[in-house]
């Protein structure tokens, strides 16, 4: 197969279209295609008058693929290269392998531990996401928190409440696996091949059901409301899981654990601490979700382009360096979506950002975020990062008047420095419902700070973002985790046989496609590929 890039294509596009550009870029009939398949496209609008997709192709055709490229002499074109993945075989495991936790990374280990035959036994201390989205509707619409299952907490983990954004960067075989397992399940094709994939959290739902009923086919098992309580060792080498389970205390035997709690199980963090498991400290940020209306980023973005649809609700992403040595970033960017509630804890507030597929909601939101350093959590223990966020969250939770109820401020208040007192044109889109504060009365000074300093920057670099009536809600504590559960180069806990932290939790990755590739990752070391 061929592949070209760099392909200028109008966005009206159709395969008619595709072939004679094709034909004409090859020097080649049209009735030698065979087969076009598009493996990368992006939206191209650096010039608002001329917006276009920049286009990728696979294309298969008939007689000498290689007389074809050798006869262009273009850069641009080039043998395809596959990216097929091969399971791992089963090394016939003594006992069966168990997986804690349903996000992303566990699911994604669960399923190559299934698929090679070693029958996992995958434990969640949330619900099915079925019984989840119930359970995050009650609260949203109530303020009544189960804090054991929620935003944070139960299948599919963190990211089943968000845009389903996947950041996939430069493809391989790992990730090519994760993206055809999640469209075998019920996600969207089109994630295979757009430079900005997202699934959305209706889809998402579908999906993370579809890898569930694969991985229980196959004869792994999969436990919810199972909360674990302790991992078990004998001379430094896992023996098994202690677990709650409908208020029952179980067993269950095994020496291959992977680790894939999340970044907000914080129980779990101290119990694995006070067991001996070795972990550090890890830098993350903290911030607040901006939204605007999406209307008129469509047309900061796109110009007279804004609001078509083969366009879609426009995106975007920003990041400033501040002379005081901190970074600003814009995070998890949902087009037409909507600020959520997403604590796991009583008495505590946090945010995040969530789009449905169609990303057709009145308002865009990001999180807006500054960069937080080890130095700054006050303490050398290693879960001082958890207490920093606590703090945040909890004096969030007092600013926002109980409840669950967000703190909000309007942009231009928020740089004068003073409270709102009414809305502008955009409405705050965050349940179970907002209170007008200041946002300085839950964030340090060097986050306010640096947030209306990178909010200054960002309007310079995109004229409109620093719109006086945008919104901002606070506060977003759990971007990243902050901790790492130290392993080594088999991918095993420090001086623990057998114990795989993985994912975000662990502090290997961020999003759901890097955590997906490191429980990937993790399943092969188990299965000794």
């Amino acid at each position: 197969m061929i592949k070209i890039t760099g392909l200028k294509v109008v966005l009206t596009y159709d395969l008619k279209i595709l072939e004679d550009i094709v034909a004409t870029r090859l020097n080649i009939e049209h009735s030698r295609i065979e087969r076009i398949s598009i493996a990368k496209r992006t939206v191209n609008a650096r010039n608002k008058q001329d917006i276009y997709f920049d286009m990728t192709v696979v294309v298969c055709v008939s007689g000498d693929e290689n007389e074809v490229i050798s006869m262009n002499k273009d850069k641009f074109i080039s043998k395809e290269i596959e990216l097929n993945y091969t399971v791992p075989k089963d090394r016939k495991l003594k006992e069966r392998p168990v997986v804690v936790g349903c996000g992303p990374a566990g699911m994604f280990a669960a399923l190559i531990l299934a698929q090679a035959g070693a029958r996992p036994i995958l434990l969640e201390r949330g619900l099915d996401v079925d019984s989840r989205k119930r359970k995050v509707l009650k609260f949203w619409r109530t303020g009544i928190l189960d804090t054991q299952t929620n935003v944070q907490f139960g299948e599919g983990g963190a990211g089943a409440f968000s845009d389903g954004k996947l950041k996939i960067g430069q493809k391989n075989p790992r990730k090519m696996k994760v993206l055809s397992e999640l469209v075998q399940a019920g996600a969207p094709p089109e994630i295979m091949y757009l430079s900005k994939p997202h699934i959305g959290t209706d889809r998402l739902n579908e999906t993370v059901k579809g890898i569930r009923e694969q991985v229980i086919r196959l004869g792994g098992e999969v436990r919810f409301n199972a909360t674990v309580k302790e991992i078990l060792f004998k001379d430094a080498q896992v023996t098994g899981v202690r677990f709650e389970e409908e208020g029952n205390i179980a067993e269950v035997s095994t020496d291959n654990v992977v680790l894939a709690i999340g970044h907000s199980a914080r129980d779990t963090f101290e119990s694995l601490l006070n067991s001996g498991v070795y972990m550090e400290q890890k830098s993350f940020a903290v911030g607040v979700r901006v939204e605007h209306s999406q209307e008129m980023i469509d047309k900061i973005q796109y110009g007279d382009f804004a609001g078509r649809p083969e366009l879609g609700a426009a995106d975007y992403k920003m990041v400033v360096h501040l002379q005081n040595g901190r970074g600003v970033y814009t995070f998890c960017m949902c087009p037409g979506g909507t600020v959520v509630a997403a604590t796991s804890e009583e008495n505590g507030l946090t945010t995040n950002g969530m789009s449905e597929f169609a990303r057709d909601g009145r308002n865009a939101n990001t999180a807006l975020l500054v960069t937080v350093e080890k130095e700054d959590f006050g303490s050398e223990h290693p879960l001082a990062g958890c207490a920093f966020q606590r703090r945040i969250e909890g004096a969030a939770f007092t600013a926002g008047g109980g409840g669950y109820k967000a703190p909000v401020q309007r942009l231009e208040d928020f740089l004068q420095k003073r409270k709102t007192t009414a809305f502008g044109d955009v409405l705050p889109t965050y349940l179970p419902g907002t209170e007008f504060a200041v946002l300085d009365s839950f964030l340090p000074e060097y986050i306010t700070d640096s947030l209306r300093h990178g909010i200054l920057e960002m309007g310079a670099w995109m004229p409109g973002f620093a719109y006086p009536d945008a919104l901002l809600t606070g506060a977003e504590t759990r971007s990243s985790s902050p901790v790492r559960i130290t392993r080594g180069e088999s991918l095993e806990a420090i001086g623990i046989k057998g114990l795989y932290p993985c994912g975000e939790g662990a502090g290997y990755s961020g999003g759901i496609i890097s955590a997906a590739v490191d429980g990937v990752l993790c399943a092969e070391q188990i299965l000794g590929s």
